[in-house]
């Protein structure tokens, strides 16, 4: 791991910058850290195409000034102040950073996510691959913290972007097949078979060790969808983003809203999934909501007000 920037696996990586949305609200002057922010971010992407031994052509979003900045102070970095240290030998295909505003796509981050890698992150959360389960019931001590590397965990590589129910039954398989190994290994008859038991017992362990972490993680995913009704609101969070029917969509939300089991994070989400399709639509509708949002979630009730 690159002290500027965390591979989560081939193909992503993060610099782990904390609450970097403060430096995507609109302001009239830089918040105090801005500068530090471009600094540490183009640092990170500097690693990374130093590391792939990569200058790219950089191109940003336009209408974005925080894309503009790290893009222009990135190019200066690479390009001008350390330009011999990018002088790398040119390849048959250029790469390209490409540098756009989260901004502009409001809606994904507000759906529930459903699948494996996503899930976990979403709901239990992942950092530097690794998934602290200390807070929850029933977890042997030996799994409280765990790996999660599509490197090092070839069942968690194969799954990671397959959906729900699908892991559920690629799961079973798995348990299925480390069921057959631990019954095999409990028939050794002799001297030939427990020299094999004892030569393969690494092997025994890891396999175990991977089978109780993926069964403790979907068990723990799966109280969770079940607590929170998270198909229920996922299904009514698709409808907001994907269909119309402004009346459907407000009683949806509102019987949402009323459900006790629903968590106040997802009210939350379900409000300003509303509010970005139907603001202009339904002002009244979603001043009520607002409303019901904030009698049923105390922590919300401010920032309601300031609304008003």
């Amino acid at each position: 791991m690159n002290r500027r920037l965390c591979s989560n696996d081939p193909y992503h990586f993060t610099l782990n910058i904390q609450n970097n949305h403060m430096y995507m609200l609109p302001t009239v002057v830089d918040p105090p850290g801005m500068q530090g922010f471009c600094d540490r971010a183009v640092d990170g992407i500097a690693s990374v195409f130093l590391a792939l031994k990569r200058r790219p052509v950089i191109r940003y979003q336009r209408t974005s000034d925080v894309a503009k900045r790290i893009a222009q102070e990135t190019a200066r970095l690479m390009y001008e102040q350390e330009s011999g240290l990018f002088d790398f030998r040119r390849t048959e295909n250029s790469s390209l950073l490409l540098v756009i505003d989260r901004r502009d796509d409001p809606v994904t981050p507000l759906l529930n996510q459903w699948t494996y890698q996503a899930m976990v992150h979403e709901l239990i959360g992942i950092e530097n691959n690794k998934v602290d389960l200390m807070g929850f019931a029933n977890i042997p001590k030996d799994q409280q913290e765990v790996v999660l590397s599509s490197v090092q965990d070839d069942f968690f590589r194969a799954n990671m972007f397959e959906n729900f129910g699908d892991l559920g039954m690629n799961l079973k398989r798995m348990v299925d097949d480390f069921q057959h190994l631990s019954k095999s290994s409990l028939n050794l008859q002799s001297i030939g078979d427990m020299a094999k038991f004892v030569s393969n017992y690494p092997e025994y362990r890891k396999t175990h060790g991977n089978v109780t972490k993926h069964v403790n993680l979907v068990s723990e995913l799966s109280r969770i969808v079940e607590e929170r009704k998270l198909m229920l609101v996922s299904q009514t969070e698709q409808e907001l983003a994907c269909t119309s029917g402004q009346a459907a969509a407000f009683e949806a939300v509102t019987s949402l809203l009323n459900n006790e089991s629903v968590s106040d994070i997802d009210r939350l989400r379900l409000v300003m999934l509303y509010a970005l399709r139907y603001e202009k639509e339904s002002p009244v509708q979603l001043m009520q909501l607002f409303n019901k949002l904030a009698s049923h979630s105390a922590k919300y009730k401010s920032g309601v007000c300031k609304f008003h």
